[in-house]
């Protein structure tokens, strides 16, 4: 290899290979970052985060965070304003609560996702790097099988948020408005609570200016809670990929060295390495987020799991199947941040154990001595962690639930003595 085609990256100081040995690189990255390009780009983060975004492309994204600001505002300080001084049932409070709070969690999302552009650039730049050196076609597979499954999560999260999202924002105001030009009352949604100075029965436009604004907030706090659950599913799956890449390496390295002569250990220490880089820039890009994603699921499950139980048998099918698909699509989503969290855990430490089972009694006394230390690395694994105190794991993810069913069955207690 040539000096000239060899470079340092600033950030990590990693050496990088100006003439990749994977010809499918594009296709590849592409492939990879697709899901994460349509749901960051309408929302301007992806000029934040991208490294290779033209001016134009900056210049646009400032409106648009601008825009989703206003939109944020808007679902935001009125249901505060009716929380803190409407006289209104536990049903009706909880409703809100639950709707503001989803509301303020993702507007401080949207601003952290802003703010950690760079460390999340640098994932997905480090995520192209090693698509370029997957030389190996059995390589490249594994990796394609592990982009296919986080294509396959993501896919299925959106599918349930946005459907669940189109009822409350826009199905169940829509069919009260209906409703209401037949009967003449109207029976304000949870979602136009706190409205009261723009909204009025009798004035159609502000009705409609009010459906319209709730639907646009709506679809953007669901494609925030995407954009932060595909960025993270990826980035989780691709350090998988890369761990069963070395473990094969390391299954083949003794056969290399006997047959071939080639010395490939150091090769496995230095992008084992890169590998525990990459996760820990993931991990402080993500553990604000991730703290942030602990405290909603607990809150949005404990809300949406009373106004299930208040609201089931009642003659409105249509909410209660709403409040259903949502709180599958949620319990779906924090499942699979903790099962990615306990696959990044248990992948990572299998490395040590690979380590063992090799033949490392055939190799040469100073490679077989490297193998130490991968055995001592795989015993603290890198973690998906909240706030650097919570571990994603399929525990936390019982946790979690539990104590949602706890507080719920809490506020049901106080709501009946009432």
């Amino acid at each position: 290899m040539s000096t000239e085609a060899v470079r340092m990256d600033k950030q990590s100081g990693r050496q990088i290979d100006d003439k990749p040995k994977n010809h499918h690189y594009e296709k590849d990255i592409s492939y990879t970052l697709q899901l994460c390009k349509c749901f960051l780009k309408p929302l301007g983060l992806w000029s934040m985060i991208y490294y290779k975004t033209k001016t134009w492309e900056k210049i646009l994204s400032v409106f648009l965070v601008m825009w989703y600001t206003f939109v944020m505002l808007f679902s935001i300080v009125p249901p505060v304003r009716f929380v803190i001084f409407a006289h209104a049932s536990v049903l009706q409070w909880v409703q809100v609560f639950g709707m503001m709070t989803f509301s303020v969690t993702n507007c401080l999302k949207y601003c952290l996702m802003g703010l950690r552009g760079r460390k999340l650039g640098n994932c997905i730049k480090h995520m192209e790097e090693d698509w370029k050196a997957t030389e190996n076609p059995s390589y490249r597979a594994i990796m394609l099988k592990q982009v296919s499954m986080s294509r396959q999560l993501v896919a299925i999260s959106a599918v349930m948020l946005y459907t669940g999202g189109m009822f409350l924002h826009v199905v169940i105001p829509l069919y009260l408005i209906q409703k209401a030009s037949k009967s003449d009352r109207y029976d304000k949604p949870a979602s136009h609570r706190g409205y009261e100075f723009i909204l009025n029965s009798q004035f159609r436009l502000a009705t409609q200016f009010v459906v319209t604004m709730q639907s646009f907030a709506g679809l953007t706090k669901y494609t925030i809670s995407l954009c932060v659950y595909s960025l993270a599913v990826h980035f989780v799956t691709h350090i998988i990929g890369q761990i069963k890449i070395q473990i094969s390496r390391l299954n083949e390295c003794v056969m290399e060295l006997q047959v071939n002569g080639r010395d490939t250990m150091g090769l496995i220490i230095r992008d084992h390495v890169e590998i525990l880089r990459f996760s820990k820039n993931m991990q402080e890009a993500f553990y604000e987020i991730c703290l942030i994603q602990i405290l909603e699921s607990t809150f949005l499950l404990c809300f949406l799991g009373f106004c299930l139980v208040t609201q089931w048998g009642e003659e409105l099918t249509i909410n209660v199947t709403t409040l259903i698909v949502l709180v599958i699509s949620f319990s779906f989503n924090l499942f699979i941040f903790c099962y990615v969290g306990e696959l990044l855990s248990n992948q990572c430490s299998e490395i040590g154990p690979a380590a063992y089972n090799i033949e490392w009694y055939n190799l040469p006394p100073k490679q077989a001595q490297n193998l130490i230390l991968l055995s001592v690395i795989s015993l603290y694994p890198p973690k998906l962690t909240g706030g650097k105190m919570i571990q994603f794991c399929l525990a936390t993810f019982g946790t979690v639930m539990q104590t949602a069913t706890i507080y719920m069955n809490l506020i049901r207690t106080v709501s009946q003595s009432d």
